[in-house]
């Protein structure tokens, strides 16, 4: 601990912004991966099936999340997918194996269902195209088929199947990890950037107004992050609008702080990510700016060390709809979770687009059981309260405040806090994180010029328990809880935060 007062302060003023903030930074993926279509947003034959097989019991879960772009169909998914098996009469459709998660795909839920599911949750489709596999053709296909209104072979194909109306896909991901190895198609950055310049200058042919993602670095540990995303962007600068990144973390041999602090990671990969678009932009003498796609991010146990929603194992290779990487989420990952939310909105600038993967059962804020119930972990709260109360203009902020040292970052402040403001009602929400494990941290944040008289809610997610979880048999084991003691008078704002918390304090 720093010799500093251990109190955390900082000062809130409407001339000094980051961004308005972009809806589609709380969006979400859905991947052919476990059970995150097949038993999560899909079952026939469940009680609350509608009348497509959308279970309503998530679907009102999905709507009060309030997720708005739904990435699909992958992930690494789509690197082997033949999007022509997804369309048509389901009882015609092909049974395939699908290399990415060594399970067998039904394809009974495709292109057409998802997006009659992307329209009942209000949400905007994002479709990830094969290019590891496939190619320019079958990706200018798919945009006919999609969204050319009739009268071509392809679109009156989608009419034939019952699409009358096109469905109006806009944005686009140019692949998913194509520098990564273990991607079906795995590429190259000089191969990658010319199939993704070649497939964009093709999309843009039909309709010059497509929105078009390109594949960044998968983390930024890549042996070639910055230079994988350097030469991409060199290739298709002008013909893109994004770059994406993708990040996980997750609690590694009980080093607890550093996980607490695995938003540091999320802000200097934003940034880098940053700086290289930049630098290819000035080098281009471009006057363009590429946006970010965060289209990949969560809380995510990749060493399987997190307990599961399930006992029931992962079943045999190349099983239906096994129980894939099914993590159960503790009061200490929704923490975590919420300072990834936070990084987002802080570079709110230049993060336009952000997916947290997964929505349903697979690392997922919403879990079910086949033909049962449907509950919210812990990660549903966080990013509810985000999605709600973070529409507006992000507030610089700027912390003063203790810090503590980390093995994996160094020395990081115990307060990780945003604050976005309402520019139709004037309200402001305050987001804001205590990392510090046992101790509470007071909180002074100065109002100037905000018009703010009262404290309408002090809302915190924290447990006694830090490993306190959501689960079928306690579904409502953890809940966000009203805070006692927040104040505000003469313009400054005083609250306590609770130990490894995580905070919305809304001001009218």
């Amino acid at each position: 601990m720093s010799d500093a007062p251990h109190t955390a302060r900082f000062t809130l003023d409407p001339a000094f912004t980051v961004s308005a903030v972009d809806p589609r930074l709380f969006g979400s993926f859905v991947e052919h991966l476990g059970r995150c279509v097949y038993t999560g947003i899909y079952e026939p034959g469940h009680a609350t099936a509608d009348e497509a097989g959308l279970r309503r019991d998530v679907l009102d879960l999905i709507r009060e999340l309030g997720v708005t772009a739904l990435r699909y169909p992958g992930g690494n998914f789509v690197s082997g997918y033949k999007w022509e098996d997804g369309v048509g009469p389901r009882d015609e459709r092909p049974r395939r194996l699908d290399l990415a998660w060594r399970s067998t795909e039904s394809n009974r839920f495709g292109l057409s269902e998802f997006v009659d599911f992307v329209r009942k949750v209000g949400g905007e489709p994002m479709l990830a195209l094969n290019l590891g596999t496939r190619g320019v053709a079958e990706a200018i296909e798919l945009q006919e088929y999609a969204n050319h209104a009739g009268g071509t072979e392809l679109s009156e194909r989608r009419i034939a199947h019952g699409d009358k109306e096109p469905f109006g896909i806009r944005l686009w991901c140019l692949g998913n990890e194509m520098d990564g190895p273990w991607q079906t198609g795995h590429k190259t950055a000089e191969e990658y950037g010319r199939l993704a310049a070649e497939t964009a200058r093709a999309m843009r042919q039909i309709d010059p107004d497509v929105e078009l993602v390109a594949c960044g670095s998968s983390s930024q540990g890549m042996a070639t992050f910055a230079a994988w995303e350097s030469t991409v962007l060199e290739h298709s600068y002008e013909l893109v609008d994004h770059i994406s990144l993708h990040a996980y973390y997750y609690e590694r041999n009980g080093d607890r702080d550093s996980f607490l602090a695995s938003a540091v990671d999320t802000e200097s990969f934003i940034e880098n990510v940053v700086a290289t678009a930049d630098h290819v932009g000035a080098r281009l003498k471009s006057k363009k700016k590429i946006n970010l796609s965060f289209d990949e991010w969560n809380v995510w146990y990749q060493d399987g060390s997190a307990p599961t929603l399930s006992d029931e194992g992962r079943g045999d290779d190349w099983a239906e709809a096994p129980r894939l990487l099914e993590d159960n989420y503790s009061v200490t990952d929704a923490v975590v979770f919420g300072t990834l939310l936070i990084a987002l909105l802080r570079h709110a600038d230049r993060v336009k687009v952000a997916c947290l993967a997964q929505l349903v059962n697979v690392i997922a804020p919403i879990a079910t059981e086949p033909g049962g119930k449907a509950w919210k972990q812990t990660t549903f709260f966080p990013f509810a309260q985000a999605s709600r109360y973070g529409r507006g203009t992000v507030l610089d902020v700027r912390v003063a405040g203790p810090t503590h040292t980390t093995e994996q970052y160094g020395e990081v402040g115990l307060l990780h806090a945003t604050a976005v403001r309402d520019e139709d009602t004037g309200a402001v929400t305050v987001f804001a994180v205590n990392r510090d494990q046992t101790r509470s941290l007071p909180l002074e944040v100065t109002l100037h010029g905000l018009g703010l008289t009262q404290v309408a809610e002090h809302s915190v997610l924290a447990d006694a328990d830090p490993d306190a979880r959501n689960t079928a048999a306690e579904p409502d084991r953890v809940t966000p809880h009203a805070a006692t003691g927040t104040a505000l008078a003469d313009g400054v704002l005083t609250a306590g935060l609770e130990p490894l918390s995580w905070n919305v304090i809304r001001l009218a």
